[in-house]
């Protein structure tokens, strides 16, 4: 087994995830198998209980677990099917080493963070590293390994450490280690400075690890007397130095590693140049270059997921521009408070071909989320709800047709009358971690005749992943089904509601799964299809069984995503990375 390790210096967000997924793809392509684990230093056991805002949304695997998105990443651009443990946090190192602390497994010793909090990391890298997790049988050939955070945080010293110890281990013809760093430009002098890259470097080997590869970024490439200023002092050759600069979408990353020849930097290392081919990113290229050929658009109103939304946009030839309007300002009380905020919110709305509501959790913005689903119904926009999406169109029919005023789920209204989304009742009121419907779940179709079946491929069942504590109320299920829903797809007891439409409407459909965790580049996820594909009209929908007629060249799934922004002007953080810079889909907006 071989091991590539990527860290990141100097400041965070720099791509390490997009870095590490790039790099992943790159060995693929030369024919070799990958498998990838993601270093999170926080002592949260998962990312499920953290706050989106702080950290990013959560990605969620077929076992259920609860990931940093950075998972998600090397899914797609690897097509893996990763479990929880390629997902290290210090909270499951700690309480893998107290547990065997309890059952005497250190048979008296005193337990300390070397070497048995260190032994621990390794032994876990080891033996998930071993794990096939690309539905092949035998271990892969090498293990893309990301360390989060910066380094010098307090917080990832115990792993650089681990590593260290590590690469001695194993040797250095198993281990190469990718440094990400920052070489910015003082707008001033227009110079490209070295120095932050030299002090990290100089940091990271105080600490027992010494970079092969610098991955260096920055607006344009780096120059040649930079690179030979950075391999003096950082002591890198000039060859394994690569600029990652400013490009239009992530897509392009694995390019760049590849024309820079960083694969071959990697495969000498490891004594593989005679066994790997040359990188076969032809289908790759082919799908990052089509972005910037589309130009019939398509415009969603959206809260996230542009990821499955880039991916079916190309799928039916479509340019996606997206709209984010924040729910709350869709709200009556936002019209008296800031009616200007609310008239543009509106317009961003009314302006859409196409209503995106995502899951969540909490009652912010919910009233205006019921209104964005009331206006897409009652105007025959095609709509999409997930998880919270669903519940929410559940809740604005049961309001606006069987005339239930004070509607409701219960996660926001316990004294409600008319209850339509319930706490399921396996799920736990004073546990908040690891206790939500989590997974791939089974969803059979109990309507043959319906849009969903259809995308599918008139399938009798497909497998979700699943992230939820709440669920339509099957008590309810009959009397909004007389009123014109119908809930086309259950699972296995026939009990809980999984798939909603809206006959009447051209596309109006509620999921409780999230389809976007499995959606792909080359294979776009089914119901995000049907969503583009019913924008507009477009000729593509529904037809020859719910595939998408018209071909798309080479397998190419990725479009150009144009977003407007309302945060004056500055970048932020999404599930895609910054909206700014070489990890960008756009320049974007937020809904």
């Amino acid at each position: 087994m071989k091991y590539v390790l990527v860290t990141g210096g100097v400041v965070s967000g720099l791509g390490k995830g997009v870095t590490a997924s790039s790099i992943g793809l790159l060995l693929q392509a030369c024919g070799l198998r990958v498998t990838s684990i993601k270093i999170d230093p926080y002592l949260n056991t998962d990312a499920g209980t953290m706050s989106p805002f702080e950290h990013g949304e959560v990605f969620v695997l077929d076992d259920g677990g609860e990931v940093d998105l950075d998972l998600g990443n090397y899914e797609r651009f690897l097509d893996l099917t990763l479990t929880c443990d390629n997902n290290i946090t210090t909270g499951k190192i700690y309480q893998h080493v107290i547990d065997k602390e309890r059952r005497g497994d250190y048979l008296g010793q005193t337990v300390q963070i070397i070497p048995h909090v260190t032994d621990a990391v390794q032994e876990w890298i080891e033996r998930v590293a071993m794990v096939p997790v690309d539905g092949k049988e035998g271990p892969a050939d090498v293990c893309v390994i990301e360390l989060g955070g910066t380094i010098g945080d307090i917080e990832s010293m115990l792993y650089v450490e681990a590593l260290g110890q590590f690469s001695y281990r194993i040797g250095p013809g198993n281990f190469c280690l990718i440094h990400v760093s920052l070489v910015p430009v003082i707008n001033v002098v227009g110079e490209q400075k070295t120095k932050p890259t030299q002090h990290s470097v100089r940091e990271l080997r105080g600490h027992g690890l010494t970079p092969n590869i610098l991955a260096c970024r920055s607006t344009k490439p780096l120059e040649e007397n930079v690179k030979a200023k950075l391999a003096q002092f950082c002591h890198v050759p000039a060859e394994n130095i690569v600029t990652l600069y400013d490009v239009p979408n992530i897509w392009h990353v694995p390019l760049l590693l590849r024309d820079q020849k960083a694969h071959e930097a990697i495969l000498k290392g490891f004594n593989l140049l005679g066994v790997a081919r040359e990188p076969n990113l032809k289908e790759w290229t082919a799908r990052t270059e089509i972005s910037a050929t589309l130009h019939d658009p398509v415009r969603i109103a959206w809260l996230e997921n542009t990821q499955a939304l880039l991916h079916a946009s190309v799928a039916c030839r479509r340019k996606l521009l997206v709209d984010w309007v924040a729910a709350g300002d869709l709200e009556d009380v936002t019209a008296k408070e800031a009616p200007e905020v609310y008239k543009a919110a509106w317009d961003l709305l009314k302006g859409a071909d196409g209503v995106l509501v995502p899951g969540g959790f909490g009652d912010r913005g919910v009233q205006g989320k019921i209104l964005a689903a009331k206006y897409a119904r009652e105007n025959k926009v095609p709509f999409l709800g997930i998880c919270l999406g669903m519940q929410i169109a559940v809740i604005e029919f049961a309001r606006s047709v069987l005339g239930m005023v004070d509607a409701n789920s219960t996660e926001f209204d316990p004294e409600t009358t008319s209850p339509c989304v319930i706490f399921m009742p396996e799920g736990s009121k004073t546990h908040m971690g690891g206790t939500m419907r989590l997974g791939s779940r089974r969803t059979y179709f109990n309507v043959a005749d319906c849009k969903s079946a259809k995308l599918y491929g008139n399938v009798a069942f497909v497998d979700e992943r699943h992230r939820h504590r709440y669920e339509v109320n099957p008590d309810m299920i009959s009397q909004l089904e007389n009123a014109g829903l119908s809930f086309v797809g259950r699972d296995e007891t026939g009990q809980r509601m999984e798939i909603v439409e809206l006959p009447s409407h051209p596309y109006f459909v509620g999921v409780q799964f999230h389809p976007e965790f499995k959606s792909r580049p080359g294979k776009p996820s089914a119901l995000f299809l049907g969503l583009i594909a019913a924008c507009r009209h477009s000729n593509t929908i529904l037809q020859n069984n719910g595939h998408v007629v018209k071909p798309v060249t080479n397998g190419m799934s990725n479009g150009h995503v144009m977003v407007k922004t309302h945060q004056n002007g500055h970048a932020f953080k999404t599930s895609n990375g910054l909206l700014n810079g070489v990890y960008s889909n756009g320049n974007g907006v937020h809904l």
